[in-house]
């Protein structure tokens, strides 16, 4: 692959998952208004609100660490697009296949959090410190459910011989349904469940807006961005939401549709890609939609708890599952 090709993909993915994570924020957030009862805004109002951003004046608090304060927001966004890089998008392989594996991508996932808290700390604001506290002690309680999730998938892929383990081209090749037994389903299923509770976590939405929670802490980590350094915060948002929803789809839904239906060439391939739009679609509204409209915000005290304990044990109950089938099946 020459560097000019290799460049023009790379723009194609990240101006593409810029588009489809703006359009699904417009159709979570009107989806979450019916629900509700609402009419709710219009699926461009995310466009809107971008470029309203994107010309409003950019203040840097005097008591902020100015170069951390501005730093963060564009590392944020840097830490989400890279992730598209190493995520199948349909029926095309990653970009960035051949340099990454699920272990890089876990680490990826995590620094937006690091630089949205960093920023909060920078901002010399109360209100920011408490949203940094709090998005700390979040980051803390849903990372080891998620890494049980890898470490789950990876350790029964070892046992085919198919190829790395931590690859997620490999995962994504090789999926798991139909290489296990009824135990081993079960054990999917779990840790499907458990990717599906921590999506939303990663995404700080309801109910684990606790680092922002507007009615209590004035925005927290927000309460002192505005201009391009929100708007940045906002493309990082939606760059992560289409990065958490094909992450999952590429670990236990990576199936197209294309050759089932016997179709091939540039019409399967776009048939796939579709296919693959509707999957994101259906994980963030399972995942993102409905949790934020069924529940309440929660605590940051019973978020760690929740995570630690209850959904923890459901992921090492998905990993036993698992090693018990091995040992039935092989």
């Amino acid at each position: 692959m020459s560097v000019l090709q290799a460049l023009w993909q790379v723009a194609l993915v990240l101006l593409g998952g810029v588009l489809v994570g703006l359009v699904y924020k417009g159709i979570d957030r009107k989806l979450a208004a019916r629900m509700q009862g609402r009419i709710g805004p219009p699926i461009r109002q995310p466009f809107l609100d971008l470029g309203k951003l994107l010309v409003k004046e950019t203040i840097i608090p005097r008591t902020a660490v100015r170069w951390a304060f501005s730093l963060m927001p564009f590392l944020a966004v840097v830490a989400s697009a890279t992730v598209l890089l190493y995520l199948p998008i349909g029926p095309f392989a990653p970009v960035l296949s051949s340099y990454g594996d699920l272990i890089l991508i876990l680490y990826l996932l995590a620094v937006p959090a690091v630089a949205m808290a960093i920023g909060g700390f920078a901002a010399g604001s109360p209100y920011a410190a408490v949203g940094a506290q709090r998005e700390i002690v979040m980051l803390m309680s849903y990372e080891f459910p998620l890494a049980l999730v890898i470490v789950g998938l990876a350790w029964r892929l070892s046992g085919l011989g198919v190829g790395p383990a931590f690859s997620l081209a490999t995962v994504a090749g090789t999926p798991l349904w139909t290489q296990v037994g009824p135990l081993g389903l079960l054990g999917l299923l779990l840790l499907l469940g458990t990717l599906l509770v921590v999506t939303p976590a990663e995404l700080s939405k309801i109910p684990f807006d606790i680092p922002e929670a507007e009615t209590e802490i004035a925005g927290g980590l927000m309460a002192e961005y505005s201009g391009a350094n929100l708007a940045l915060f906002y493309l990082a948002d939606a760059l992560k939401t289409v990065a958490m929803a094909a992450l999952v789809v590429a670990l236990f839904v990576p199936y197209g549709i294309a050759a089932p239906l016997g179709i091939g060439g540039v019409g399967g391939q776009i048939l796939d890609l579709a296919f693959f739009f509707v999957k994101l679609f259906v994980v963030i509204f399972v995942a993102v939609t409905t949790v934020r409209v069924a529940f309440a915000r929660l605590k940051v005290d019973q978020i760690a708890r929740g995570f630690w304990i209850p959904l923890t044990a459901v992921a090492l109950a998905g990993l036993l599952l698992l090693v018990l089938d091995k040992a039935v099946v092989g």
